[in-house]
């Protein structure tokens, strides 16, 4: 009888598994929960939101050739990765965001949510990242398609409209008038950027890990 081969160390077939995930999903790497000290993110009230388990995405570098500025907003690439969750905003065009670096690199959000989260703690999603070198924050105009810049848009949090992760929802609108109208349709309540704190996040976000309720003071 041929000798048995012995099993896998678990932590081995735990390595080899993850290495093939990332292998075939092309990303470039896996962070576990780390509390790294969030940084300003321009909001004081977002601060603190975002530690829970990551994909880094990679960056969209700036293109000259594509004839604009380089904090003007872009279309979103179809292979573009949301630093946040994963998922591909290209597929859900209507509730893109975005965020453009001093450098010139983009990272591209599958939704407001998403990218309230990553503000509130830039340097946890992407690493080296500080949110003090962002020089542009979009939102889609959920009346138009068009971008917004985010700190001037106008968000409705609890109404029936969710987002592409089915969690929570904030779309986003130019002015209070365009929101509140949405409102009076779908539910929920109008709010600033401003007004965006963490509570707000959680309560769209329940799937957040629980070290996020206890060190997001």
């Amino acid at each position: 009888m041929p000798a048995l081969m012995p099993r896998p160390h678990a932590t081995t077939r735990r390595t080899a598994l993850a290495a093939l995930l990332l292998g075939s999903a092309g990303l470039v790497a896996w962070q576990w929960p780390q509390h790294t000290p969030p940084r300003p993110s321009g909001n004081a009230a977002l601060e603190g939101i975002g530690d829970d388990v990551c994909v880094v995405a990679p960056p969209t570098p700036y293109d000259p050739a594509l004839g604009q500025p380089l904090a003007a907003a872009r279309e979103v690439p179809a292979d573009a990765r949301c630093p946040v969750c994963g998922m591909y905003p290209a597929r859900a065009r209507a509730w893109a965001a975005q965020v453009i670096f001093a450098d010139g690199d983009a990272y591209f959000f599958d939704s407001p949510l998403s990218l309230m989260l990553y503000l509130g703690n830039v340097a946890h999603y992407t690493r080296g990242r500080t949110a003090e070198a962002i020089v542009a924050r979009y939102v889609t105009d959920t009346g138009t398609g068009g971008w917004l810049n985010a700190q001037e848009a106008v968000y409705v949090t609890g109404s029936s409209a969710m987002g592409p992760m089915r969690a929570g929802n904030l779309p986003a609108f130019a002015d209070a008038e365009a929101a509140q109208r949405f409102a009076q349709q779908r539910g929920g309540r109008s709010v600033p950027f401003g007004a965006i704190d963490a509570p707000l996040l959680r309560g769209l976000a329940p799937t957040l890990r629980a070290d996020h309720r206890r060190h997001s003071g």
